[in-house]
């Protein structure tokens, strides 16, 4: 590793390497599989084949003769226990004011079967391979029911209900802005899996004497989940404990409570010895809560200058079988996104939640941010062709202009800052966009077709604009001088730690090396926010922020006493208390040593160097940017060949760039990669036909180029380190800039709009028929 970085090269706006690496590389993670406890015991769930039945009788005495079972335990045995449901949505209302259905989701499923997948019974063993060959010998009978799988046909007149108190598969209705067109497009934005680098897994102890569960699992708020697995079990919170250490990719799907993990802590009270249940990459495909899945219609009104007057989008969202707390956000809490960065005077948005017979959907990467930018960006190049417009000069003549700043948008949000035109012209730039012509005539002459696309995406960041949760922070001085952080931001592999070392180490003048950051264990800070939303370090950082600050406040009121000088002439600088106009000073250390002394302190002060701040900012943020996507299509084959990507960001004040570059990289790829082949097919009957990457398709390297990327800085105010935030911004751009792309480079050839994924088979059909057509 070679000497320690030097706190100068180790501060706020420095390119620093990853902190975590060091151990993450050479295998020291402690993942949620990575736990084994004493006694361990292994679960298996035994689930539906089909998508819709009834439950007409589970026979387990086979199952309960096999090697090594502990236990096979069903619904009943959850009732008997009195083990409540997992939380559903109770706040959102149906087309006439009436609440939604809230559906009831046991653990473990006892009448009806509701999707593939849905569980229904646990089997316990004392290895994993016995609880395997035990769940096969479970025998359940089912009465098969219609079911309806496809997001299209939910609310089709005879669709099978899912639910018999909502026959007509309406979940939820939500609606906001004014209703007032001429240029509409019908899209759809495919569902997804998340398909994380670990696969869940939990794992549950009930210690007897304290009387106390503890759940070990990679998840994203662990207060939060805290909170909800109390009120599922039916014990106070502080009978809880929570532990989240290292999590491989969470992108949404772990921001909720999920059957397995009250499963885990319920068997383990029942067994008196801790269970572990794992997932496999199939299981994984079957339960994980999926992303997007929206079927929807877009309408742009404009002047004959270009002009947009109006913007109407009604969107059917596909909440799946079960109607969590976390279905409706990507639907309605980020959807203010849809006014993108334009002048759009009147925007009304409609979203229509319906039930299916499959997975439950909810939070991925952007999670409606995407979506939202999909749905004007694509809009305005099909309105810009239709008017025989360049899509850009139509950008341009509705860009939102820096000087309008704060920007009260059609729909939901105000914007407080932003330079989009530069952005935007950065981006050109960047890309060649000069030359783009030239290199599509050179396609063009080898039988390829080359298109470009653009898209300028905007965000909103650090929580849904409803409510903006708080995050809490303490930072502990220890005698020695060395830094303890205790953060209520979890980590989820981009770079938590890092940041918030270089926020302590430049503030507090201490080497990184004498940094620790702790996260992911409610018992050690008593209330965090977690991560989401992009929140991580504009609402957590700034609460580390504010925590360094009272440390510097409490460490000058020490420093005082020891020089005996006034607390206002006391300075923290490069490490040291220093009396102003002199050069007398004590070290960080000294005031740490003497913060422990009662004897040094001054009256009034407690012993100890320990101080906890929480942040709640008065307002979201919003990041934004512009991508340019450059794509060659082979016209013979139909094979997409992504040739350029740019990305110029404006996420605010940046803390570390190698991480904001990381964090874009890996968001652009989750972007390119939907639009590209992702998407999780069911057939008719609710069989899920993309259950491995077998028959789901990931993007690899060989599939994106190297991307060019920039920034620059409008900080914001709405936050200390006027930071914005980054998880989610590469993918709100990736998708709509390609699919632009996509849909340019097929223009001359008389199509319109190409729905994606864009896969060869997809494009060369659409290519043959247009051939067909001219």
């Amino acid at each position: 590793m070679g000497d320690p970085v030097t706190v100068e090269k180790f501060a706020i706006g420095q390119s620093v390497r990853r902190i975590e690496d060091a151990r993450l590389l050479r295998g020291l993670g402690r993942y949620s599989e990575d736990v084994d406890l004493p006694r361990q015991a292994y679960a298996v769930l035994v689930r539906s084949p089909h998508a819709h039945a009834r439950i007409a009788g589970i026979d387990a005495r086979a199952a309960l003769s096999s090697p090594g079972v502990l236990a096979v335990l069903t619904g009943a045995d959850l009732a008997a226990d009195g083990v409540g449901n997992l939380p559903t949505d109770r706040t959102r209302k149906r087309r006439d004011g009436a609440p939604a259905f809230a559906t009831p989701r046991p653990l473990l499923a006892r009448e009806r079967v509701r999707h593939v997948g849905d569980p229904v019974v646990l089997v316990v063993a004392d290895t994993r391979e016995h609880a395997v060959d035990a769940a096969e010998r479970v025998a359940v009978e089912y009465t098969r029911l219609p079911a309806v799988a496809a997001t299209a046909d939910a609310r089709t007149p005879g669709a099978p209900a899912v639910w018999d108190a909502a026959a007509d598969n309406v979940a939820f209705v939500w609606s906001a802005g004014s209703s007032e067109t001429v240029t509409r497009l019908d899209f759809v934005v495919s569902r997804v899996a998340v398909a994380p680098m670990e696969p869940r897994a939990a794992v549950g102890e009930f210690d007897r004497r304290t009387e106390r569960y503890t759940l070990h699992t990679g998840i994203q708020g662990p207060h939060g989940t805290r909170t909800l697995l109390a009120a599922t079990l039916g014990v106070e919170q502080n009978r809880v404990r929570v532990v989240s250490v290292d999590v491989g990719g969470s992108f949404g799907m772990r921001s909720g409570l999920y059957p397995e993990m009250a499963l885990v802590l319920w068997a383990g009270k029942r067994l008196g010895r801790p269970v572990k249940w794992i997932s496999d990459r199939r299981e994984a495909m079957l339960t994980d809560e999926a992303g997007r899945d929206n079927v929807s219609t877009v309408e742009l009104a404009l002047d004959r200058d270009g002009t947009f007057l109006a913007l109407r989008i009604a969107v059917t969202l596909n909440v799946g079988a079960y109607l969590t707390p976390r279905s409706a956000g990507p639907g309605t809490n980020n959807v203010g996104g849809v006014a993108g960065m334009y002048r759009t005077p009147a925007i009304h948005h409609e979203t229509t939640g319906v039930y299916t017979n499959t997975t439950p959907t909810g939070p991925y990467r952007g999670a409606g941010r995407p979506e939202a930018t999909y749905a004007i960006e694509r809009v305005i190049d099909v309105a810009a062709r239709q008017l025989g417009l360049d899509p850009i000069e139509l950008r341009r003549r509705n860009l939102i202009p820096s000087s309008a700043m704060p920007f009260k948008t059609g729909l939901v949000f105000t914007y407080d800052c932003g330079d989009f035109a530069r952005g935007m012209d950065m981006a050109l730039s960047l890309a060649d966009h000069a030359g783009f012509a030239k290199r599509r005539a050179q396609a063009r002459e080898q039988g390829k077709l080359r298109g470009l696309g653009i898209a300028n995406a905007i965000e909103v960041a650090g929580g849904p604009y409803t409510a903006v949760n708080p995050d809490t922070a303490e930072i502990r001085v220890n005698p020695d001088g060395s830094v303890t952080l205790f953060a209520g931001s979890t980590t989820m592999g981009q770079g938590n730690d890092t940041a918030f070392t270089q926020i302590v180490a430049e503030r507090l003048g201490v080497p990184p090396s004498r940094v620790q950051v702790l996260s992911g264990d409610t018992d050690a800070l008593g209330a965090g926010r977690g991560n989401g939303g992009s929140g991580a370090l504009t609402v957590g950082g700034s609460a580390v922020l504010r925590a360094t600050d009272k440390v510097i406040e409490r460490g000058r009121r020490i420093a005082a006493q020891l020089l005996e000088a006034a607390p206002e002439d006391v300075a923290l600088r490069d490490g040291t208390f220093a009396v102003a106009g002199t050069d007398r000073g004590v070290t960080f250390a000294e005031v740490a040593r003497a913060a422990y002394v009662p004897k040094q302190l001054p009256p009034g002060l407690e012993p100890g160097f320990s101080e906890t701040a929480a942040f709640m900012p008065p307002s979201v943020t919003f990041p934004n940017g512009c991508h340019v996507c450059e794509v060659e299509i082979d016209e013979a084959t139909g094979v997409v060949r992504i040739v350029r990507h740019t990305v110029v960001d404006d996420v605010g004040r940046i803390v570390n760039p190698m991480l904001v570059k990381g964090q874009i990289h890996g968001g652009v790829v989750q972007g390119l990669g939907q639009g590209l082949f992702e998407t999780l097919v069911y057939d008719e009957t609710g069989q899920l036909l993309a259950g491995s990457f077998m028959d789901y398709a990931m993007p690899r390297a060989d599939d994106v180029p190297s991307f060019e990327v920039d920034s620059f800085e409008v900080p914001t105010k709405v936050n200390p380190l006027g930071a914005k935030g980054v998880g989610e911004a590469g993918t709100v751009g990736a998708l709509p800039a390609l699919m632009n792309a996509v849909n340019d480079a097929l223009a001359p050839l008389g199509i319109r709009h190409l729905d994606m994924p864009v896969t060869a088979e997809r494009v060369w059909r659409a290519i043959r028929e247009a051939r067909m057509r001219a």
